[in-house]
């Protein structure tokens, strides 16, 4: 949804914009293609690899962390505001296509899944150290796994007679829960789970969230691509009420007061096309939001 999400977000071609999620550089050179010599990109990544995808120009200045610190390099680069913000939640393709960071299980390799590889804890840390207990609510919650409680049993029960260090480990450990006709379906829900986790991904999110509001200059845009029904209910929250548990706070004549407005008033959903050439887009969503000109700086 690379064209649809940067057309939202660009309004102004001499405005200063943010891609919070730089990953490949995709959504990056859409914005750049956009501006004029006056216009500037702020990006980042937490990834250290994204940065062999940095262009060569000069409008464009890449930041090496999480997303959730937007305001604080904001005020750091003395940045009066952005007019638009962009975050593509998804995990980068080179992270999943790269076997030794453990992000797909289509191969047998480290369970690593951190995107920043300087992080401490890696999947293999959550799935060897968690309680029981534990495993089971990252489980239910983050991956909304069918039989978490057994599934999580299963895993202390394989570790304690080995660590669980890689893919085919963890694999092995829930063999019997693999169903052979949707068995990547039940995966993925695993590894979302777990790197939800160790990526601190939710806090990631609300923070960064609560940073857009006072980034944004009144009338700049937020816009967020989700993949989980997790992520998107934060944002649609955020957007509705301020908050992403979705806590109404009204004004003395009843009315919801929030610092951003929807755009659209559903997410708009990827081209058939799109997901032909792309199966990852299938669970695309894509919301945009203003910010209120009455929230001012």
């Amino acid at each position: 949804m690379l064209q649809e999400s940067v057309s939202a977000l660009v309004t102004n071609p001499e405005g200063i914009y943010a891609d919070a999620t730089f990953g490949g550089g995709g959504h990056t050179a859409g914005i750049l293609s956009r501006l004029h010599d006056g216009g500037r990109v702020i990006a980042f990544d937490r990834d250290i690899d994204a940065f062999q995808n940095k262009p060569d120009d000069p409008r464009l200045t890449l930041i090496h962390n999480n997303f959730r610190f937007i305001e604080n390099y904001r005020l750091y680069l003395g940045i009066e505001g952005f007019d638009g913000i962009l975050a593509d939640l998804g995990v980068s393709s080179h992270q999943f296509d790269t076997a030794e960071r453990g992000f797909s299980f289509r191969y047998d390799a480290p369970l690593d899944m951190r995107m920043n590889r300087e992080a401490r804890l890696s999947a293999a840390d959550i799935v060897n150290g968690s309680t029981e207990e534990d495993l089971e609510r990252i489980l239910r919650l983050y991956g909304e796994v069918e039989g978490a409680g057994r599934m999580a049993k299963m895993i202390v029960m394989a570790r304690a007679q080995k660590e669980i260090r890689t893919t085919g480990d963890l694999h092995d450990a829930i063999a019997r829960m693999l169903p052979k006709v949707a068995e990547h379906k039940v995966l993925a829900k695993v590894y979302q789970a777990l790197r939800i986790v160790v990526n601190d991904e939710m806090r990631s999110l609300e923070k960064f969230l609560e940073g857009t509001v006072d980034a944004l200059l009144p009338g700049g845009r937020l816009v967020v691509i989700t993949y989980h029904s997790i992520e998107d209910r934060m944002v649609k929250n955020f957007i509705r009420t301020g908050n992403v548990e979705g806590r109404e706070n009204k004004d003395i004549y009843g009315n919801v007061s929030a610092p951003l407005r929807a755009v659209n008033r559903k997410p708009l959903l990827p081209q058939e096309s799109e997901i032909a050439s792309n199966t990852r887009a299938r669970s695309a969503k894509l919301r945009i939001a203003e910010k209120n000109e009455e929230e001012g700086r």
